[in-house]
């Protein structure tokens, strides 16, 4: 009754916004031209920056100040970070973040792409950093006292958190150097576009729907940015300057996370101070950095880190006469910022693709659709040309003895995988590779060399495909609706094995478990009673040994299925089954009871779980106690566009567009998540108006 009580009251304060919005819509609507042109943020009732820019670096300015009202703490930390310099400020609990910042030459790089940035975008990241300072400097009681130490904050710091980000985080990150497969570990993401053919008003749609950790440098903040040349609606990840999922009145784009290999560790054999490469011995280049660590008393000490670079890259470990030195694309391309921005400001295929055939980006799947009709699916990455050797041999240790093994090109714009306007008139991917991104299969394997892309097609792209394949015409609403299934594909396809298996075979427990999973929805909505059953069997279960008939590319749609050993998969069954009664005293307890959606004060019921189950509208949860989970990645960023005229576009940023301590917007979204729906996007002047928060001028 409380969670009712707030919606109403939420919702009465939101239409008293509404009316007073309207009535200061209706009285801005007689400014003088001179002041629409003055640079400005308009922010809507859901923390939302409409940022209106007389030029670029006005706009980039005022989105450095949006980024601060809205995550100052948490953009500054992320800047100190970047520097390598996070244990001299905070401690030495990011003396490890320090090491492989410095290691992979972070710092350092960003300034040397600095001074190769144009002039006119240097100009922008320096606007960028200027907005930063200017809040801070007006606004400093409002950020925390020790992320302070970070400022001033210049327009170098920009490219060291974005280099951070994106080389070393999304395409190689410390835990997978440490030893974890190159596959895991790996941030996710869904992405449709829709053709006119397959669409019900004849107008081409896009979903874009990024899954991320909740917290840190993965968090999504959405923004409009309207200035001479661009007027983009979208979202980036936190300290970014530009858009980087985004859409405008004719054209727009979403990223998956791709299966794109862009970085390799080559096992290097030491000889004396070098090590042996084609018959001889190369010295490294060594250079020795202090790193300085704050200690509890305020007193800094000096720790030395000794960095190693060979000809592959820098040297992450040493044992037993042997090296491992860590290879990465991308390092020479500084480019990415201004390529995102010139896609954003793109108003047809040929100028966006003309944007992306720079390659700066070094990875991510690029999902297009615009207002001509036109969709795309692009394997985009900075792809090595390698001498031998398939996906699997590049996913192991490399020997670096040997030039044979060492890439030092990456394959144009034309080698890579990519599909305009397919005849089955829809495209999707769920970080599955882009072999099965239509039907009938648009981009052949075979086609490509076989280490750029392996060969599989998991439970939540079978999901996703079959929602697309099984309706011919596809309604916004309809799109919206199917986003946001929770129904598991693996338990369609194996309860119809599992259920006769465990009646046949099991004691009293599995009889009354298969009576559970006989009468249980196969969704993983909050009331759903079996999913919590079924998904703690999942989690036990050998995905490798678990099926009778293994993935097949011939039926991708239909495999894997059948129980291997019946007798084994009840035996997991009757051991959850004991577990979940025990713990929750039922084996029918609901799934949103167990499964928690929890950001700040905020604590309700959750819809949604593991693509792994193949659940479209994905969800990782954490321990939060013995006996409950809560999200902590997932549906993040979502966005639905029609290009239609004008473009009707709906999105949630599910934990809301801020974290600084005090903003109403921190969470303010969680409640429209639980139902399962999208708020409207405000994108002209006055339906923003009419919804208007609070008015920065420049």
């Amino acid at each position: 009754m409380g969670y009712l009580h707030n919606a109403f009251r939420k919702k009465s304060f939101r239409l008293l916004s509404f009316v007073v919005g309207l009535v200061f819509a209706l009285v801005m609507g007689c400014q003088t031209s001179a002041q629409v042109a003055s640079t400005e943020i308009l922010w809507d009732t859901y923390g939302i920056p409409h940022i209106y820019g007389k030029n670029g670096s006005n706009a980039f300015q005022a989105f450095g100040w949006a980024q601060m009202q809205s995550h100052g703490n948490l953009l500054l930390r992320l800047y100190g970070q970047a520097r390598g310099r996070a244990a001299e400020y905070w401690g030495e609990e990011y003396l490890e973040s320090d090491r492989w910042v410095l290691t992979a030459g972070v710092p350092e790089r960003a300034r040397s792409w600095y001074s190769l940035q144009s002039p006119t975008f240097r100009s922008y990241l320096d606007a960028f950093a200027a907005g930063i300072n200017a809040y801070a400097r007006e606004h400093g009681d409002k950020l925390d006292d020790e992320v302070e130490v970070v400022l001033p904050v210049k327009g170098e710091d920009v490219l060291a958190h974005l280099h951070r980000v994106l080389h070393f985080t999304f395409v190689v990150n410390p835990e997978q150097v440490a030893g974890v497969a190159k596959e895991e570990s790996k941030p996710g993401s869904n992405g449709w576009a829709i053709a006119p053919s397959r669409s019900a008003t004849g107008k081409a749609m896009l979903l874009a729907n990024p899954h991320l950790p909740w917290s840190d440098l993965f968090l999504w903040y959405e923004a409009q940015i309207t200035a001479p040349g661009i007027n983009a609606y979208g979202a980036t990840l936190v300290g970014i300057p530009v858009l980087t999922i985004a859409f405008n009145d004719n054209l727009g784009w979403t990223h998956t996370v791709n299966t794109f290999d862009g970085w390799d560790t080559y096992e290097l054999k030491l000889v004396d101070k070098g090590y042996r490469f084609d018959n001889k011995v190369r010295s490294f280049e060594t250079t020795t950095l202090s790193v300085k660590v704050k200690q509890k008393d305020g007193s800094l000490l000096d720790q030395p880190l000794v960095v190693k670079q060979s000809i592959h890259g820098p040297v992450v470990s040493e044992k037993d006469g042997k090296a491992i030195a860590l290879r990465v694309v991308g390092l020479d391309r500084p480019g990415v910022l201004e390529q995102w921005w010139d896609m954003a400001r793109s108003q047809n295929l040929k100028q966006f693709e003309t944007a992306l055939q720079r390659l700066q980006l070094p990875m991510f799947t690029v999902m297009y659709a615009d207002r001509d009709g036109h969709i795309m699916h692009l394997f985009n990455g900075q792809v090595p040309i390698r001498k031998k050797g398939d996906f699997e041999y590049w996913q192991g240790i490399i020997p670096g003895d040997t030039s044979k093994t060492l890439w030092t090109k990456i394959h144009p714009y034309k080698d890579l995988p990519r599909i305009v306007d397919p005849q089955s008139g829809w495209l999707q991917n769920t970080n599955d590779p882009p072999w099965t991104t239509t039907f009938p299969t648009a981009i052949k394997a075979d086609d490509y060399p076989s280490y750029i892309a392996p060969r599989f097609m998991d439970f939540r792209a079978q999901r996703s495909t079959r929602m697309l394949f099984e309706d011919d015409k596809i309604t916004f609403d309809e799109m919206v609706e199917y986003k946001h299934s929770t129904r598991m594909e693996l338990a369609d396809r194996i309860l119809d094995d599992l259920i006769p298996a465990a009646r046949k075979q099991g004691s009293e427990l599995a009889l009354r478990a298969a009576e559970v999973l006989e009468f249980w929805d196969r969704q993983a909505n909050a009331d759903s009673k079996g999913a919590v059953l079924f998904a703690a069997w999942a989690e036990q279960i050998d995905w490798d040994k678990t099926f009778s008939k293994p993935w097949n590319e011939n039926f991708p749609l239909t495999t894997p299925d059948g129980l291997a050993d019946p007798k084994s998969a009840v035996a997991t069954l009757e051991a959850v089954a004991a577990k979940v009664e025990k713990t929750y005293g039922s084996l029918d307890v609901a799934w949103g009871d167990v499964f928690r959606l929890v950001v700040s004060n905020k604590n309700l019921p959750a819809n949604g779980g593991s693509g792994n189950l193949g659940i479209f509208r994905a969800l990782d949860f954490a321990p939060a106690s013995e006996d409950r989970f809560q999200a902590v990645a997932g549906d993040s960023f979502v966005a639905a566009i029609e290009f239609s005229q004008p473009v009707r576009a709906m999105a949630l940023t599910s934990y809301g567009n801020a974290t600084q301590p005090g903003s109403p917007h921190v969470g303010d979204q969680l409640a429209i998540f639980v139902n399962k729906q999208l708020r409207p996007v405000w994108r002209e002047r006055q339906e923003i108006l009419a919804h208007l928060e609070e008015r920065k001028m420049f």
